[in-house]
């Protein structure tokens, strides 16, 4: 699972962990989505990763990090095409969603929520308490996707084979030399929804239904 901020490079993560055979749940909604997936990398992983640290005790955990100049442009061209959907009485998005994006960024507290000192404050904020609860563990890695070798590196700790650029094209491996693996370059510029155009066997709904039908875990956040 990992317990990042959106616009760190989850989609470009999901993809990779796709070719590597693995079953991954860009956001889950539902138990059962959670149950399906080998991997969550997005929401709501990122607000309840101390929560689902104790459902799944077995599980890793991997922050992605990224630059603050880099984040804060590409957070805030997302809640510019977000915020209609993420309101809390009228939009669409799903409530486990949009509750998570308040509980990180205040989006129902806040005038202006692309506010720049408002999401530094919450970057800061969100970056402390995550290597502050993490702090010490053998279960959980922070990797930046931009730099050479963090997909080799993310592979390796989550105790997976390295590929090859023959088997997997895609990962944009013919510059770099030996096991040094990077991530595919996806949702770049105004792109935002490559996840959902990428065809794979191995994506799981983030609505799927189960034994409890669509229901989600019953805990409270903090």
């Amino acid at each position: 699972m990992t317990p990042p901020k959106p616009c760190t490079g989850t989609t470009s993560v999901s993809v990779a962990l796709l070719e590597q055979g693995l079953k991954v749940a860009h956001q889950a909604f539902t138990k059962q989505a959670f149950m399906l997936a080998d991997a969550v990398s997005d929401a709501p992983c990122f607000s309840d990763y101390r929560q689902l640290d104790v459902l799944f005790p077995n599980a890793k955990f991997v922050y992605l990090d990224r630059p603050l100049d880099k984040w804060l442009p590409s957070m805030q061209m997302l809640l510019g095409r977000m915020m209609v959907h993420l309101d809390k009485d009228t939009g669409r998005f799903h409530p486990v969603m949009k509750r998570s994006f308040n509980h990180c960024f205040d989006i129902w507290q806040i005038e202006d929520v692309a506010d720049e000192a408002h999401l530094t404050a919450c970057y800061q904020r969100h970056q402390q308490q995550v290597l502050n609860y993490f702090a010490g563990r053998d279960d959980f890695i922070s990797i930046d996707i931009s730099i050479a070798g963090s997909l080799t590196a993310l592979l390796q700790f989550i105790g997976l084979p390295l590929p090859s650029e023959v088997e997997c094209p895609q990962l944009n491996l013919s510059h770099l030399n030996g096991p040094q693996l990077n991530f595919p370059q996806l949702n770049m510029g105004r792109n935002v929804a490559s996840w959902d155009e990428y065809k794979h066997p191995n994506k799981i709904s983030a609505n799927a239904s189960g034994p409890d039908k669509r229901k989600f875990f019953d805990y409270r956040l903090d």
